[in-house]
């Protein structure tokens, strides 16, 4: 029996005839760019996450760097995030001038709140929470010391639409909010996309002319703005899969909580608190001996994956802001324990067991 990380063609394959209708819907008429898929998309993506707007763009890098330019951020200013995310969430700092300033983590590998106040300069002009994992950082804490100082949130959620945390949905607390639908997590595309939620009117109207050109209408140009616009066809193929999500999502939690009921006397597993909503985009595990577990597991036909290995502020890219090794001493603890079981919704129950029997075979050895 073989454990695959993910298993697209077992999606398609459920899904064959409603993806192909959608896309042949959409080359049939021809509207490519801002289809009416599109409008329909944002309009229950918007609802899904509790907020007034939804903005479909080309990814999810885009979308952080078009919230950032919505505000004036740019050289001379500084954002700050968390360094144990995808390199996204500080490449987009840094892409409009500005410079990443990294908090460390709690244990549940989200910002540590208790940290961040003691980050904050007059530089600061953002907050920028990553919801790693699947589950929601914690935003009551963040919104309550971002308003004290009037700094604006931008709650990168690119793993976790659905998530919640103080009954706050990711998506809903911040000034606005970054999703990506990449093939990889749970609503995703079939290639790059990405959505911006808001709840304000004006950062509204301003981010759908960025990421048309700063197009008032088809002759009109008010700023420069960017090309990042969500496909038609992507966006068609889209709204299926966001009326499945709740169902995807559920699949997914059944699959972790299997996980912690079996394995949490062996290894450390996600403890999921009373005020939180875990989506589980990926099922971390903290253990010792991890490169060897991972080794043992491929060997038995289970495929893993470490996120992330390297956090940004050891990165290569990222030598020029000064870190050094020992500045983020639970996020470099984390990056050397976990590791990333499989848990999505087409997993069998016995491919499950055969993940937790492997597991606890290789802690008895």
């Amino acid at each position: 029996m073989k454990v695959p990380y993910v298993n697209f063609p077992q999606q398609f394959k459920e899904a064959r005839e409603q993806t192909l209708t959608a896309f042949t819907a959409v080359m049939e008429r021809g509207d490519f760019i801002q289809g009416r898929e599109v409008a329909e998309f944002e309009g229950e993506f918007a609802k899904f996450c509790g907020v007034k707007h939804a903005i479909g763009v080309a990814n999810g890098t885009d979308s952080l760097i078009l919230c950032m330019r919505a505000v004036g951020i740019g050289p001379g200013d500084e954002v700050i995030t968390t360094s144990n995310s995808w390199i996204s969430s500080a490449s987009s700092i840094a892409l409009i001038g500005a410079r990443p300033v990294f908090v460390d983590v709690s244990a549940d590998q989200n910002m540590n709140p208790a940290l961040l106040e003691r980050a904050l300069t007059k530089k600061t002009k953002c907050i920028m929470p990553v919801h790693l994992t699947g589950r929601a950082a914690r935003m009551p804490e963040i919104l309550a010391i971002a308003a004290r100082h009037h700094i604006p949130v931008l709650e990168d959620a690119a793993q976790a639409i659905g998530a919640s945390v103080g009954g706050i949905k990711a998506g809903a607390g911040g000034l606005f909010s970054s999703f990506s639908l990449h093939p990889l997590k749970n609503l995703n595309a079939t290639g790059d996309a990405g959505v911006i939620t808001t709840n304000d009117d004006e950062m509204n109207t301003k981010l759908r002319m960025l990421r048309n050109h700063g197009m008032r209408n088809r002759d009109e140009i008010d700023f420069w703005g960017y090309n990042s616009r969500l496909d038609t066809v992507q966006a068609a193929i889209l709204l299926p899969r966001l009326r499945q999500l709740p169902e995807i999502i559920s699949k997914r939690r059944t699959n972790a909580k299997r996980y912690v009921a079996a394995l949490a006397d062996i290894v450390e597993c996600p403890v999921e608190r009373d005020d939180e909503f875990h989506t589980y985009h990926v099922f971390v595990v903290q253990c010792d001996r991890r490169d060897e577990l991972q080794a043992f597991l491929l060997q038995r036909g289970i495929e893993t994956k470490i996120h992330y290995p390297i956090p940004i502020h050891l990165q290569k890219a990222a030598s020029g802001l000064g870190y050094r090794l020992g500045d983020l001493p639970v996020t470099e603890r984390q990056m050397k324990r976990i590791l990333s079981l499989p848990v999505h919704q087409f997993l069998s129950a016995q491919q499950v067991d055969l993940v937790v029997d492997s597991i606890r075979e290789f802690y008895k050895t």
